[in-house]
């Protein structure tokens, strides 16, 4: 089969299209053949990445963790999925990953591919919904009618916030760029902040939570914007403790997290064939051209996710 390998630690010229072993399930695994994959921006810098569990250098480790495809084999003691079942996930970390033509998943990591949707926009689903859904609920504890601001309103993670900020009846402020106002609006947002021409600190005020998918600078002018007692939780990056501290207020850096993610996909699945929920795409890419697609991802690319079309 096809796939991507890393031949070194670093940047996207460590990405290389080539042939690699066709896998083979063992107990309680599956392979699934990779209609579609997602690009995670940060991840040739995650040492799980490179590294096994045990901390020692995988070979020529493969990435990407977001998948869509239909189940080619189950492996002994596989009693709750079927060949030819359609499937998307999140595979955990610390294994080859989804960029390739065929991987191995186990078969509690998998759920029902949602109807409505095909394999490329599925792939672009489960590390973003379920980031937002563990942020926003789980660690944010956001409740209705609370006051919720989210960074980078457009982004893969921060489309799935405001949808659900907003089926859960808070108030949804969130930030953007101008190409992207109406878009976050069509999400359900209340108040967009544009900007590109508006400092967020100047117009917002006595927020709840603060979910900050962009990091930088707009990770120290959030805490701004948080009343006494309110949180910011990032995914990209370590906020200012000292400031939060003094601003009466609470941090925290959550990373993506795996947890019962078949449980949560299957519920944004139904959600999605519901027609209560959207994605959206900002490129594709064939899996040859995985180096390419990793450099856009890296250089931040406006609305949606970036996927490798596989098969």
């Amino acid at each position: 089969m096809k796939a991507i390998h890393l031949h070194g630690r670093g940047g996207p010229e460590h990405l290389v299209y080539e042939e690699a072993p066709q896998p083979h399930p063992g107990p309680g695994e599956v392979v699934v053949r990779v209609y579609a994959a997602g690009v995670i921006a940060p991840e040739l810098i995650w040492s799980a990445t490179y590294e096994t569990n045990a901390g020692s250098l995988r070979s020529l480790p493969i990435p990407g963790h977001d998948l869509s495809g239909v189940v080619e084999e189950v492996g002994p003691g596989v009693a709750t999925i079927t060949r030819g079942a359609a499937v998307y996930a999140l595979t955990a970390f610390d294994r080859d990953g989804t960029a390739a033509e065929y991987t191995i998943a186990l078969s509690e990591e998998l759920a029902p591919k949602p109807r409505l949707l095909d394999h490329v926009h599925a792939a672009a689903v489960p590390l973003t919904a379920l980031t937002a859904w563990q942020a926003l609920f789980d660690q944010g504890q956001l409740q209705a009618g609370q006051r919720v601001l989210i960074l980078g309103g457009s982004g893969g993670v921060g489309i799935f916030a405001v949808q659900f900020a907003h089926r859960k009846g808070a108030q949804v402020i969130t930030t953007t760029s101008t190409s992207n106002v109406a878009f976050v609006r069509s999400l359900g947002a209340d108040v967009v902040i544009d900007y590109t021409q508006t400092r967020v600190e100047d117009e917002v005020h006595q927020v709840d939570l603060v979910l900050d998918t962009v990091g930088g600078e707009g990770t120290a002018s959030a805490l701004a914007t948080l009343k006494p007692g309110g949180t910011l939780l990032t995914i990209a990056g370590q906020p200012d403790v000292r400031q939060a501290q003094a601003l009466g207020v609470r941090t925290a850096f959550f990373p993506a997290q795996m947890g019962d993610t078949p449980q949560l996909l299957t519920t944004v699945s139904r959600l999605i064939d519901e027609a209560q929920l959207r994605t959206s795409i900002a490129a594709t890419f064939p899996l040859s051209e995985a180096a390419k697609a990793q450099e856009l991802s890296q250089r931040g690319h406006g609305r949606g996710r970036i996927i490798l079309h596989v098969a």
